[in-house]
């Protein structure tokens, strides 16, 4: 797992999960809930897909529109993706920051 870190004015560190090219994981931002553990993402690459929420991400943390995500497409299918992170709104800030958002 590559981590970026960064000091903030204050001089706190803050570590920032980066997605991996090799594991085909991408930058992507929710755009509408469709349920059943469903979400329409809009991805970096300007691809829009269809990403699953696994249970264990569903039962920690909340995925609101508007989230910043991490996702990996399908081998088979590329217009689907299996989501497997959710950044926080400072780490999102910090993406936007250092050029990894649009």
């Amino acid at each position: 797992m590559a981590e970026a870190e960064d000091t903030d004015t204050e001089g706190e560190v803050i570590r920032v999960r980066i997605p991996q090219r090799e594991n085909r994981e991408v930058l992507a931002i929710v755009e509408k809930m469709l349920g059943g553990r469903r979400v329409m993402v809009q991805c970096e690459d300007g691809v829009e897909r269809m990403a699953r929420i696994p249970g264990r991400l569903k039962r920690k943390e909340w995925i609101n529109v508007g989230d910043v995500v991490i996702i990996v497409p399908w081998e088979f299918q590329d217009e689907k993706a299996d989501l497997i992170h959710k950044y926080t709104r400072p780490q999102a800030e910090w993406l936007r920051r250092k050029g990894y958002l649009k």
